[in-house]
């Protein structure tokens, strides 16, 4: 059983990674004064991987903090909250550069899209 949890979030890690990946790497081409990355698979990567630490690790703690705001505006300051995560990344992660907070807001809900789909995607299965 524990090895089966174990898989499970080796698993979640890996899809939320590519996902991640997958997300910066669309922003980065609708934004693409806004966010570079040197057009590199391994920034966009790494950056994806942070990312998906982050939303793991980070983001639930940031979650519940916030949670009076989050209830006030109805879920809209969970948009915010992925804009700070994304915002996050670029400042931890040199090689990849969001030009503003607004700029990042927008990748976020891209990312949150992407996230959406791709998991509807693999729950139909």
């Amino acid at each position: 059983m524990v090895q089966s949890m174990k898989h499970g979030f080796i698993y979640r890690l890996l899809v939320r990674w590519l996902v991640c990946s997958l997300g910066l790497w669309i922003a980065a081409g609708l934004f693409r004064s806004h966010i570079t990355y040197d057009h590199r698979l391994q920034v966009v990567l790494v950056a994806g991987l942070l990312l998906a630490i982050i939303n793991a690790v980070l983001r639930p703690i940031i979650v519940i903090f916030s949670l009076p705001a989050i209830l006030f505006t109805l879920g809209l300051f969970m948009i915010v909250i992925n804009g700070f995560t994304v915002f996050l990344v670029s400042k931890l992660y040199a090689p990849l550069h969001i030009t503003s907070f607004w700029v990042a807001i927008l990748a976020g809900m891209i990312i949150g899209l992407v996230n959406y789909l791709v998991t509807t995607i693999l729950e139909d299965r």
